[in-house]
């Protein structure tokens, strides 16, 4: 069976959080709703099957005024911490797969330009890609090189006018289809990891020594596809380095940035599997009545609810700490970790809830649940998180 409309309201607001927005938050929140529901939904099931994105919904999310979210100038809205964490919370609660493709560009490739580069590398890319003539990905993980990035051995060598960058990098999105690739590479000179963007010639092709595919066989986040990258004697001239970035706490100053984003997303695919399960066991009938009027079903319900709202509060309180600049890395890692675990669990619950039902791409919940796989790990796994709050806790580090 399809979900369609519950017969009782579903209130997802159950705080009345929404409250504490402003008329610019909200009407942020309907455009961003408005273009998930009339460009999102209607095709991606298909494309999640397809396992490719639906580029023909760009123009559309052009002109949501979000792309570079939090950039101030180059044709970037400037928007309030909070207010990005409600685009990402919006797209995730369409889909993941569309929420990761404006994070990657706005928040990780637009915003390392931001952060580090000079006047005229800003002017010379940002408004291309706010107005999503060029697309952007950010290549910092290495085959084996995840949580411990911090020890990526690509290199970065100069010669000249250039740098030649030698390595390999995995799980890229957007990493084969971008138009500008931020590349972090080990400078040979100091040993300091630096950025370097690389791009695309004037026929569309990447130059000699970048060789990119997708990975396949994925089981989430199915709509954007992620690259294996290798790099041999790319060359990349002197004046693309960016020309602010010196170390890996570069690196560190981007993902501390992005990574209360992570916790938004994790909300938005709490959202539509707690409304999509809600409305489900109103419409679904065993034994002569609706489950929804069994007693199981409601203690989840409730819990489900509670973990909900926990997440709404948690996600509120991160971005306006952010916005006031007192949003601490322990208190962006506990929000991402937090709401990593209790999202996950919600859409297992979704997913119960719906039974076999739950398993159909029809019903949505199926893509939300493989989705929060991918929250769960990505931009600091639960258990570095762990290590990043434990140490603010204990006054000493677990880790190197």
């Amino acid at each position: 069976m399809t979900i369609t409309k519950a017969a009782h309201p579903v209130d997802t607001d159950f705080y009345q959080i929404g409250d504490l927005l402003g008329d610019d938050d909200r009407n942020l929140i309907t455009r961003v709703r408005g273009f998930v529901d009339s460009e999102v939904l209607p095709v991606i099931n298909e494309y999640w099957e397809l396992a490719d994105f639906p580029y023909q919904i760009l123009p559309a999310l052009g002109e949501l005024g979000i792309v570079g979210t939090a950039i101030q100038g180059y044709g970037c809205p400037g928007l309030t911490r909070l207010q990005t964490g409600l685009v990402a919370m919006e797209l995730s609660r369409g889909d993941g797969s569309v929420n990761t493709l404006n994070a990657v560009h706005s928040g990780l490739a637009m915003g390392s330009i931001a952060l580090l580069g000079d006047d005229e590398q800003k002017q010379r890319w940002l408004p291309e890609m706010a107005a999503l003539r060029k697309l952007g990905a950010f290549a910092l993980t290495e085959p084996d090189h995840g949580s411990d990035s911090v020890a990526l051995e690509t290199t970065a060598r100069r010669d000249g006018s250039a740098y030649v960058i030698d390595g390999a990098k995995r799980w890229i999105g957007l990493g084969h289809v971008a138009d500008l690739v931020i590349i972090w590479a080990r400078d040979t000179a100091d040993a300091k990891v630096k950025a370097f963007v690389l791009e695309k010639g004037a026929d569309g092709q990447y130059p000699e020594g970048y060789s990119a595919e997708a990975i396949t066989g994925k089981i989430a986040k199915r709509a954007i596809q992620q690259a294996h990258i290798e790099i041999s004697g790319l060359r990349i001239p002197a004046g693309n380095k960016l020309a602010k970035s010196t170390s890996f706490r570069d690196v560190s100053a981007i993902l501390n940035r992005t990574r209360s984003a992570v916790a938004w997303e994790a909300l938005g695919h709490a959202l539509a599997a707690y409304e999509a399960a809600a409305v489900y066991v109103q419409e679904r009938v065993q034994f002569g009545k609706p489950i929804a009027s069994f007693q199981l079903v409601q203690n989840k319900l409730a819990n489900m609810l509670a973990d909900l709202t926990a997440m709404q509060l948690l996600c509120f309180r991160t971005a306006t700490l952010q916005d006031e600049g007192r949003l601490t890395n322990e208190q962006a890692s506990l929000a991402k970790m937090f709401t990593g675990q209790h999202a996950r669990a919600l859409c297992r619950d979704a997913r119960d809830l719906l039974g076999g039902n739950g398993l159909l791409l029809e019903n949505h919940v199926a893509r939300h649940l493989t989705d929060m796989e991918v929250v769960h790990t990505y931009e600091g796994t639960d258990f570095i998180q762990s290590l990043i709050i434990g140490r603010q806790i204990t006054g000493i580090s677990a880790f190197a």
